[in-house]
């Protein structure tokens, strides 16, 4: 059985006579599938050099493309897959097809628009990747902002939570007076500000408020271009797996966020601690920076991930020879290890938001010592107070001591972000090693980790040292992210593509 693609320029009229199509195309490719198996695949060329992939199914269907903008496509699972997405046109109002039985080609076949393929593209567009790299610099942002916030003691001043009619700060001296009488009711206003002005409560206000704006204006940054690119067909199924978790998690921060806030305000909350400083919980604020940090990588890889993929379709023969290095039992170790360092990173980064919470960078401001010590003592380490039982047990003291006390909370942090920088080191040492085998893009991601990793250091080092200033403990929070992100790329560069696009590049390669 033969199969035959006919491609021809643009179309004056909604039909075409094949046979016309035949005289004005130059290019009329044809390839035999062998007798022995079903499932041979059967690769064609299109008008603008583009690829058409075809694998046959029980149905026997083949499908005509007339657009010569229109970029290559794949046959999976019985589907025909739009692959190369990044078109010069608008694809969803100029693509044209018509589906028709196999050994039934009429003499004319009717040209529509269909208003877009009515299958998703394989590989997103790479205005998608750029959509979502913006998404996730917006995210770095708050993340920054967050810790101002923080720094400046300004989370607590709006003790309301109004996500419609909140986007708008006070307009008059009475709604002012009306939010500064709210704060005057919070337990950090009689503990901690009780001499504070009006015009100092506008200063705290602002920087919460401004906070919260900018989550709202990450909200619509992802919903309403989201929205758009979906239904415009430039997302692949898996990108929009991944578009509906972010946009779960998004909502879900909001309402963190709140949660976060209210512990600090709420009496009954702040009297259930061991310290009942009116802060938020610690528990709360690691919950709400994790939150953060998982948008903020869902956006920031899924991202990187298309535009990877957008590379390979363009080159498909280095793409796989690049695959097969990156399947081999090296690279896969590798791999295995740069997702160790984004688990060490990410448990060092929650560990600073219990410091964070804790005001526990403010206590032993040296380092590499602990009050002349490497280690604290016993007794500063495991306090019975913090498990709040007259006769608790080992495991509770231990527990408790390790979430809620300051100067263990400090020394786990200080452990953890040395295990994390010495695994950096050895893995830019492994890669080193294999620099001739695993490729140039790796060993230059290893080079990137070990530098961030080295800065994040360096900026927790002079924070804890020089007491906490603000614009070193801002630098340091957002050098965290900084460090997630290099880790991100490592990963992303290791990654093998999924199997159906291994294919797809397989035959690509083989075709020219």
């Amino acid at each position: 059985m033969s199969f035959q693609l006919i491609s021809s320029r643009c179309l004056n009229s909604s039909k075409f006579s094949i046979s016309s199509a035949l005289n004005a195309s130059s290019i009329n490719l044809k390839r035999s599938f062998g007798s022995k198996s079903s499932s041979s695949a059967s690769v064609f060329k299109t008008l603008n050099a583009q690829s058409l992939v075809y694998k046959p199914a029980q149905s026997q269907v083949v499908k005509f493309f007339t657009n010569k903008s229109l970029g290559s496509v794949g046959f999976v699972s019985s589907k025909w897959y739009r692959a190369y997405s990044d078109f010069p046109g608008n694809v969803s109002s100029t693509a044209r097809s018509q589906t028709v039985g196999v050994g039934e080609l009429p003499q004319k076949v009717d040209v529509k628009v269909n208003g877009g393929l009515k299958n998703p593209p394989m590989v997103s567009s790479k205005s998608v990747a750029y959509w979502l790299l913006i998404c996730g610099a917006a995210v770095f942002g708050i993340v920054v902002l967050g810790g101002l916030t923080r720094l400046t003691e300004s989370g607590l001043s709006i003790t309301e939570w109004k996500p419609i009619t909140g986007a708008l700060p006070p307009r008059s001296l009475e709604d002012w007076e009306k939010e500064f009488a709210l704060y005057k009711e919070s337990p950090e206003f009689q503990q901690l500000n009780s001499d504070m002005t009006l015009d100092d409560y506008k200063f705290i206000y602002f920087m919460e408020w401004g906070h919260r704006l900018w989550g709202r204006a990450i909200g619509l940054l992802v919903v309403l271009p989201g929205l758009y690119f979906v239904a415009r067909g430039k997302t692949s199924p898996q990108t929009n797996r991944w578009l509906v978790g972010i946009t779960a998690l998004l909502g879900l921060q909001g309402a963190i966020g709140w949660w976060m806030v209210h512990s600090g305000i709420d009496r009954e909350n702040l009297a259930s601690r061991a310290d009942s400083h009116p802060r938020v919980s610690h528990y709360r604020l690691a919950t709400h920076l994790g939150a953060a940090f998982l948008l903020f990588m869902a956006m920031t890889y899924t991202g990187l991930d298309i535009l990877k993929q957008q590379r390979y379709l363009r080159n498909p023969a280095e793409a796989v020879k690049e695959i097969k290095i990156l399947s081999s039992p090296l690279a896969s170790g590798s791999r295995k290890f740069a997702v160790v360092l984004l688990l060490m990173a990410l448990a060092t980064s929650m560990s600073g938001a219990f410091v964070a919470g804790l005001d526990a960078g403010l206590l032993y401001n040296d380092w590499p010592l602990m009050g002349n010590r490497l280690v604290p003592s016993n007794n500063e380490l495991f306090e019975k107070r913090y498990t709040r039982e007259e006769n608790p047990t080992n495991l509770k003291l231990i527990y408790s001591n390790m979430m809620d006390n300051p100067v263990t909370v400090q020394f786990i942090h200080r452990m953890l972000a040395t295990a994390t920088w010495t695994a950096c080191l050895a893995y830019f040492i492994y890669a080193r090693r294999r620099r001739n085998i695993l490729p140039r893009s790796v060993y230059k991601g290893a080079h990137g980790v070990i530098g961030f990793a080295s800065l994040q250091a360096l900026l927790g080092i002079t924070t804890l040292v020089y007491i906490v200033p603000i614009p070193l403990a801002a630098m340091h929070q957002g050098g965290a992210i900084a460090f997630l992100t290099s880790i991100l790329v490592l990963l992303c560069r290791l990654r093998v593509p999924r199997p159906q696009l291994r294919k797809f590049l397989t035959l690509m390669s083989q075709s020219k």
